[in-house]
């Protein structure tokens, strides 16, 4: 048996090898993720752009106000931005009131910004 033909074997065994067991494993690389871990990815996603949201609403609201005026931060403005800029249509106002009190916490604006997330609350 010649050098060419033993190489030409190696490749042949080594693909059948490979299309075994992709065919075994055919359903398990594109199987959609456990439901309760879909769940805990999704709310992951979901409070990451509303804190995302509440800071941009900060930073445009610090942005928009005039010299020696306070910043006004509306939940709206948080809910707005949660759906222009991420794509959620339906946002929990409790949800973006208290991702709104966290940011405004953060950034210490306590001194220049006037919010409505603490009478969000129920």
């Amino acid at each position: 048996m010649s050098l060419n033909a033993a190489v030409g074997a190696l490749i042949a065994v080594t693909g059948v090898a490979l299309i075994v067991v992709g065919t075994l494993c055919k359903g398990r690389a594109v199987r959609p993720l456990a439901p309760r871990r879909a769940r805990a990815v999704a709310w992951r996603a979901y409070t990451r752009a509303l804190t995302r949201s509440a800071e941009l609403a900060i930073a445009s609201a610090r942005f928009a106000a005039g010299r020696g005026e306070p910043a006004i931060v509306t939940v709206e403005d948080v809910v707005r931005l949660a759906d222009e800029r991420f794509g959620y249509e339906e946002v929990v106002r409790e949800d973006a009131a208290a991702a709104l009190r966290h940011a405004y916490e953060r950034a210490g604006c306590t001194a220049y910004c006037v919010t409505d997330a603490y009478s969000s609350i129920r």
